[in-house]
């Protein structure tokens, strides 16, 4: 993602890091599209006064455009004002479906009907062959008129498509929208009731209040529907407090856990990925990487930014020990200079998830516009607001009424990075902070892997899949465990070069083999490797989470995702890598 020209990012963010999907403790409709409550009568007013004729106008002519009468769109406009531009088109409808014959007006319905539907449901009527011969009727709009028109109504272009293959080129802009109408809820159904297909007889002729009746009951099952959709994609449920199988400073009773045969190493395994993923999406993982029973910790209790994580791993749970020193655990720990312009009512101790994105500069310029009018504490709706956004983008106060978005090199200390971690690639502010998002917190990581010092004294091989910037190998090395032979595999050029970089610059001994793509990495170059060095210790992963996370659920196709997908490739080479060693 990248920031405009002058460098700034924008609010507009392409939302791509497994971190910032995660923030829960906050309404993301709050976020930069809230106007600062100062400012509800200046946003935009002077453009709304200046163009308020040239509003009415483009919305008059845009109805006129569709097909109806300007008497008629007068009306209409008059009876629902200009704001609500449905409320005018289904009053347009009306208006026509009274001016039809009676046996046109068999198939139209007036009521306020809309359909609350992510993406287009005319998937299952695209199949199916229709004579090439179809007589075309002259009618009041062309093919092209009638889709423009469709689509400004807010169907989707394969939507207003299909509708005019099926209904014929002469069929009015009523009888397009009533199809797509249809055609959205049969799908609906159809996703819940699979049944075999079968040509769609037309509809009889039957009165309008039947019909009314039919499609105000068709809706609430569409509703109940796609509730139960709803319930059955929620997050599956996770332990709170996040500890996992304990983290350091805290009190939890003693944890035993016997692993399955299949499960147990060496070699060592270690998978890491979002925790709130839909539902059965860790069931999945579980089952595959040998039935191990995932360990969800938040990295709150190792810094001071929440982290929410699912591990799945074979390693011992006993004896493990944080990396010392500790790091600081509260905002003001990590950035003593905000204390002294931290307001009393932002009651923060902890940052939000770290995002691969940051706040803008107009958004803290909006803040700081939203504040300085009141010389003591704001208004509770301006601090709402305030507190909303500083909260969705982890800004911290860096002067009076002034807020700012975290720097990389504070970002890359929160996640547990050597200082300047990120700047070894030779890259931009805004690749480091791409790179940072998508990217382990060292020290929980570290506090997992800690178990493995007494066993690895002279050295580790590892095998780093998504490897990213190098958190397993960072936290290695901090523990003290010698890396003697790295095989790391990342599709990033730019996150190769900071791991690359990072090798030099801490002076390793052993050798650094990166390869590009997992999908590559297949049977013989895995034995070609493992024969060169004599096997792994430690297979290290978090494959991307870009189809596990998110708030639009429907885009979230969990691990049947093109990028999430990879998980099973993670555990190919997993196998892959068992298999030689229990032959070997």
């Amino acid at each position: 993602m990248d920031g405009d020209a002058s460098g700034v990012e924008g609010d507009n963010c392409d939302w791509n890091s497994e971190d910032e999907r995660e923030i829960d403790d906050f309404s993301l409709s709050s976020s930069s599209s809230l106007t600062p409550p100062n400012e509800e009568t200046v946003t935009g007013s002077g453009e709304a006064s200046s163009s308020a004729g040239s509003s009415n106008s483009k919305l008059f002519d845009k109805f006129i455009g569709m097909g109806f009468t300007e008497k008629m769109v007068a009306k209409a406009i008059q009876e629902n004002g200009e704001e609500n531009t449905d409320s005018i088109l289904n009053t347009l409808l009306t208006y026509s479906t009274l001016e039809t014959s009676p046996q046109e007006q068999q198939h139209i319905d007036s009521d306020n009907y809309s359909l609350d539907c992510d993406g287009s449901f005319l998937d299952g009527f695209s199949d199916g062959s229709w004579s090439d011969n179809e007589e075309i009727t002259n009618t009041v709009f062309d093919e092209d008129d009638k889709l423009s028109s469709l689509m400004s109504m807010g169907y989707t272009r394969d939507e207003a498509s299909i509708a005019m293959e099926r209904c014929g080129l002469n069929a009015s802009l009523v009888e397009l929208t009533d199809f797509i109408c249809a055609a959205q809820i049969s799908k609906v159904e159809d996703a819940y009731l699979p049944v075999e297909e079968k040509p769609r007889p037309k509809l009889p002729c039957i009165d309008s209040a039947k019909l009314k009746k039919r499609k105000q009951y068709d809706y609430e099952m569409w509703k109940r529907k796609k509730q139960a959709l709803l319930d059955d994609d929620e997050t599956i449920r996770l332990p709170n407090p996040m500890i996992g199988f304990g983290v350091p400073n805290e009190s939890h009773p003693t944890i035993h856990r016997t692993l399955p045969e299949a499960a147990i190493g060496p070699p060592y395994f270690y998978y890491e990925n979002v925790a709130l993923a839909p539902k059965g999406v860790w069931t999945t993982i579980s089952r595959f990487l040998y039935d191990v029973e995932p360990e969800f910790v938040d990295s709150k209790y190792f810094c001071a930014a929440a982290r929410k994580r699912g591990y799945v791993h074979n390693l011992p749970i006993q004896n493990r020990f944080p990396l010392l020193p500790l790091p600081p655990h509260t905002i003001h720990e990590a950035l003593p200079l905000t204390r002294k312009w931290w307001p009393s009512w932002d009651e923060r101790t902890k940052l939000n998830c770290l995002q691969t994105c940051i706040g803008s500069a107009k958004l803290t310029e909006r803040i700081r516009k939203a504040l300085e009018d009141y010389d003591g504490e704001p208004p509770l709706r301006v601090q709402k607001y305030v507190l909303d956004e500083c909260r969705k983008w982890n800004l911290v106060w860096v002067g009076r009424n002034k807020v700012a978005p975290l720097e990389p090199d504070e970002v890359e200390m929160l996640l547990g990075f050597p200082r300047n971690h990120t700047r070894g690639g030779g890259i931009s502010r805004t690749d480091r902070y791409k790179s940072l998002g998508n990217s382990f917190q060292v020290d929980t990581v570290a506090y997992h892997l800690s178990v493995l010092k007494g066993m690895f004294p002279g050295g580790i091989n590892l095998l780093s899949l998504f490897s990213g910037i190098g958190g397993a190998e960072v936290a290695l090395h901090r523990i003290g465990i010698p890396l003697k032979n790295v095989v790391s595999v990342e599709i990033s050029e730019v996150n190769r070069n900071i791991v690359r970089s990072w090798w030099e610059q801490t002076n390793q001994k052993g050798n650094l083999i990166d390869l590009a793509d997992v999908q590559q990495l297949n049977g013989d170059r895995l034995e070609q490797l493992m024969n060169s060095f004599g096997g792994f210790d430690l297979v290290v992963g978090g494959s991307p989470c870009n189809n596990l996370a998110g708030s639009n659920r429907h885009h979230r196709d969990g691990l049947e995702g093109k990028e999430s997908a990879l998980f099973y490739d993670y555990f190919r080479i997993l196998d892959l890598v068992k298999n030689w060693s229990n032959v070997s």
